[in-house]
């Protein structure tokens, strides 16, 4: 395996991991209105991550960021945004082997060149996606809001 290439694709990654992550601090500097609009105590909420019922789209994006999931229902009572935030891991699965990895070594006794063969393994893991939390708005503001426990 071409171990520069690994390493090249793995600092590349996490370059574009760092870029792409916001923090509530650059969100409040993409919509300074949205936040100034808020009382103290709100204001104080979002810059720890915290939302309750009747906070606006806008103020449940300052605190917690873009959802991964936007869903709308319409019913006789109006219409109804429902936001979804996922949390994602990777869980290990076990070990498998992947192959040998031959080394070459002078044998002394008999004057040659020797190979040795040892296997190699590698672990292995599944990617998983849990809901975290659902946020239901009616008129712009947040009505509902569901959260996993644990």
């Amino acid at each position: 395996m071409n171990y520069r290439l690994l390493q090249t694709f793995l600092v590349a990654a996490g370059l574009g991991f760092m870029t792409g992550c916001q923090t509530v601090e650059s969100r409040i500097k993409e919509k300074p209105e949205a936040f100034a609009q808020a009382d103290l105590a709100t204001q104080e909420k979002i810059t720890q991550g915290i939302i309750e019922i009747g906070f606006t789209e806008d103020q449940v994006y300052l605190a917690l960021g873009k959802p991964d999931q936007k869903r709308e229902t319409r019913n006789a009572d109006g219409k109804t945004a429902t936001w979804v935030y996922n949390t994602y891991y990777e869980r290990p699965t076990g070990t498998v082997m992947t192959g040998y990895h031959r080394s070459v070594y002078y044998d002394p006794y008999l004057r040659a060149y020797r190979m040795y063969y040892r296997p190699v393994v590698a672990d292995t893991y599944v990617q998983e996606k849990e809901e975290r939390i659902r946020i239901a708005f009616q008129d712009g503001k947040a009505t509902v809001i569901e959260q996993a426990k644990g």
